[in-house]
């Protein structure tokens, strides 16, 4: 039911309250995100970010030899497009963006745009001034 809420308010208090997401104030999350049942506490999604239709979040993996957990931080002003998976233990640093259809396996530093499968940084988004 939560996935599908369309009220972004409604949804992040569903998350906060039942599940122990920490969600940071005006941050909206789309439609159909699936957000890891097994530690939906390790999961921490700071202020004013947008998360894009059917992104997953997960806070666990099975692999073939081994199963991985690790708590998930997103920090203020990120925005994540759609279908996009972030895997257990990762950490995106303030102000990045994430591509869409994108594959976040390992820390994506603060002010960086990232994408692909497995994401890697594109480019910087700080302003740089000219000397």
């Amino acid at each position: 039911m939560v996935r599908v809420c369309p009220s972004f308010s409604l949804k992040n208090m569903i998350y906060r309250r039942l599940l122990g997401v920490q969600i940071g104030v005006h941050t909206a999350i789309a439609l159909d995100v699936t957000l890891d049942m097994l530690k939906p506490e390790w999961i921490s999604i700071g202020r004013n970010c947008v998360i894009g239709y059917q992104t997953t979040i997960l806070t666990h993996e099975y692999l073939i030899h081994e199963y991985r957990f690790g708590p998930v931080t997103i920090g203020d002003e990120v925005m994540i497009g759609a279908n996009s998976t972030i895997l257990a233990g990762v950490t995106i640093g303030s102000g990045s963006v994430i591509g869409a259809g994108s594959v976040v396996s390992s820390d994506v530093p603060p002010g960086v745009f990232a994408a692909g499968v497995p994401a890697r940084i594109i480019r910087s988004l700080t302003a740089t001034t000219p000397e």
